[in-house]
């Protein structure tokens, strides 16, 4: 096929999973089935890989990620991005309206929003395709965060309509509820830390130097702000809905998620009406936005040092109730962490009852200093577990004092604690119930052996009856075992021994994940198998080695070499290793050989590919990736701001330098 062609096919792709994009994450209305999109994405993404020299940073496969950052860069805005006054008082807002219209010696018009709880971003548009986008820094620059922008399916990433040639338009990035449960739910099941709330989650998420991971997070927007268009005729609510036209996800007027108003009274409604349903809503708010609409009286009123004099954010408290505390219970994660639970008597709060708050851990329990049936505050705030901020004293009984256990609930091991650790956790994980049966859950889970057919009871059931006792007793049921459980017919049983017996093809770097090794999830499990190849490689790497895998800090390091130093986990694995299962890195099919035995180094930042495409673009030409210049490597591949040592001992060793073009020219003969 000539090249006129594939640039043809290419960008006809390239257009139609723009437009499904679009129909399916802004307008909620999908065009075709999730098959059908990931197929034409696949077919888009081979063709890229194919042609390299038709790379564009724009193209939808860029909404997977995949680009590494060392450090994020800082502009200048090219708008001040200032932040907005705001006020927890109803008068304060009445007040602000009146000023404005005494000022402006006349009526004015004011447009109402909801006040996200997520981090501000400034996109840039120049001839219809992203630029760059920033974050609200110190309003006069902030840091350059496209690449993670990019991944964000509601962000339109090329226009396909007449628009501005240069553009910016604003609004919030957030996690929504069920992205924020579901990522905590994950990290739970993988014995990791639990984020506190969607608004510290997402602004996490957006400065992540892998846009990989970025974008498996699902992160969303809204867009509420256009700036640098050349009609200002236009009103502030009059540019949101052409932005709508454009193709951008702006708040919703049938949802009263914006509107326009020309009184006080107006305003009051629109602040009391979300203050009552915001719980209703999918994302956290935290208050609503108040705007002059009229450009030119925005002008007129101008700007103060910090902030718009034509606008301003009524902010909603914190909700909070008072309960009584009936107990307190303690929990046994799958990693040995001991959580304390407060048991509540049932109350509202935010649109759900709750019967539970989180305590963390025994720092928590002592600086509040519980007793039993206190009646103490509940809040919500921007956490989706409610927390105890604080005890009615006034209503205290004289009861006994709440103290964190000593010895497990559930095995009665006596507790340990690690130093510099908030958590206390039982060291019995061979034997005490909730951490055995929670290694086996997360070793069958979908994102690990993906073993269907058992449930958390089927497991307690098979547990409770010596079944199994480590996920190595699941390869040694046998049919007869399976008809003796409750629920388990013929049938179930054959398809469960199949799913057993699959999962033995499972890749190396799931079943990794599935060891439950802890702090060890599936990113850095793959960056394992990625650095190690094979399972003998990984139990006997030194602490140093371990930390020169990327994302790879100490405390990961340090538990990698605890759980590889410990007898029973050495059996487990020679038992797996026995049986079938994939201990080893699968040797990708090549796309060439013209790198054979030659060592590549990368250094620098690159406009087109990330370092892991280039990485793997070595790879699969035969090539082997050096992590530094010595007189084995044989290109050094530079992009922009390399460090001057690595170019120096290029230099000197006599190494080939290669740009981004030509390399790609190298492997593309």
């Amino acid at each position: 096929m000539e090249n006129s062609a594939i640039a043809a096919q290419i960008k006809a792709l390239r257009e139609v999973l723009h437009a499904h994009n679009h129909a399916y994450y802004v307008l909620n209305s999908p065009t075709i089935s999730d098959f059908e999109f990931d197929t034409l994405l696949k077919q888009l993404e081979g063709l890229e890989q194919q042609y390299p020299t038709f790379a564009d940073p724009n193209s939808p496969t860029k909404r997977v990620g995949g680009d590494l950052t060392k450090k994020f860069q800082t502009h200048k805005h090219r708008f001040p991005m200032l932040s907005l006054s705001n006020s927890y008082s109803e008068q304060d807002i009445i007040d602000w309206a009146e000023r404005c219209q005494k000022i402006l010696g006349e009526s004015s018009e004011f447009v109402c929003e909801l006040k996200y709880d997520g981090v501000a971003i400034g996109i840039q548009y120049l001839d219809g395709k992203l630029q760059q986008a920033l974050t609200r820094g110190d309003g006069e620059q902030g840091e350059d965060v496209t690449a993670n922008v990019r991944t964000i399916r509601t962000v339109p990433i090329v226009l396909d309509k007449s628009v501005p040639v240069d553009f910016e338009i604003r609004g919030e990035i957030f996690m929504p509820q069920q992205n924020f449960e579901a990522l905590n739910a994950q990290r739970e099941a993988q014995g990791e830390v639990l984020f506190a709330n969607p608004r510290n989650t997402a602004s996490g998420t957006l400065k992540l130097l892998d846009s990989k991971e970025v974008a498996k997070r699902g992160l969303d927007c809204y867009l509420y702000g256009v700036y640098g268009l050349k009609s200002e005729a236009l009103g502030h609510y009059q540019a949101v809905m052409l932005a709508k036209e454009w193709g951008f996800k702006v708040p919703d007027p049938s949802k009263r998620m914006i509107e326009k108003t020309n009184s006080i009274a107006g305003i009051m409604d629109f602040i009391h009406y979300w203050d009552q349903q915001r719980s209703q809503l999918p994302f956290d708010i935290d208050g609503v936005v108040l705007k002059v609409n009229s450009y030119e009286q925005q002008d007129l009123l101008g700007l103060t040092a910090k902030s718009p004099r034509w606008a301003i954010a009524y902010k909603y408290k914190t909700q909070q109730v008072e309960t009584l505390l009936e107990s307190v219970s303690f929990q046994v994660g799958r990693t040995g962490a001991i959580t304390p639970v407060a048991n509540l008597k049932p109350v509202q709060l935010g649109g759900t009852t709750v019967k539970r708050a989180s305590l963390h851990n025994a720092d928590q329990i002592q600086k509040l200093d519980l007793c039993e049936l206190d009646t103490v505050q509940v809040e919500k705030g921007g956490e989706i577990i409610p927390k105890i901020v604080g005890v009615n004293l006034a209503l205290r009984q004289r009861q006994q004092r709440i103290v964190f256990i000593e010895h497990c609930p559930e095995c009665d091991t006596p507790l340990a604690r690690q130093e510099g650790e908030a958590q206390h956790y039982c060291p019995n994980d061979t034997s005490c119930k909730p951490q055995v049966t929670g290694k086996i859950m997360h070793f069958i889970s979908r994102k690990a052996l993906n073993i269907d057919g058992l449930g958390e009871e089927t497991v307690e059931l098979m547990y409770s009856r010596n079944l199994i006792k480590n996920p190595l007793d699941l390869y040694q049921l046998t049919f007869d075992q399976l008809l003796t459980l409750d629920r388990m017919a013929e049938k179930s049983a054959n398809n469960l021994l199949q799913s057993i017996a699959a999962s033995k093809e499972v890749p190396f770097e799931r079943v990794l994940f599935g060891l439950g090794i802890r702090f060890v999830g599936e990113t850095v499990a793959k960056k394992l198998v990625q650095a190690f190849g094979t399972i003998t490689r990984l139990a006997e790497a030194s602490l140093e080695e371990l930390l020169t895998v990327e994302e790879i800090g100490e405390k990961i390091a340090q538990s990698i070499l605890v759980y590889f130093s410990q007898e029973a986990n050495l059996d487990l694995l020679r038992g797996l290793q026995q049986l079938g299962l994939q201990f080893e890195c699968a040797q990708k099919t090549l796309d060439s050989t013209i790198l054979a035995g030659k060592t590549c180094v990368i250094s620098g930042t690159f406009e087109t590919f990330s370092r892991d495409e280039l990485k793997e673009l070595i790879e699969r030409n035969g090539g082997k990736l050096g992590s530094s210049v010595s007189a084995k490597t044989h290109f050094l591949i530079a992009g922009a701001n390399m460090g001057p040592s690595k170019l120096q001992k290029a230099t000197d060793l006599g190494v080939t330098l290669l740009t981004e073009n030509e390399f790609i020219q190298l492997i593309s003969q």
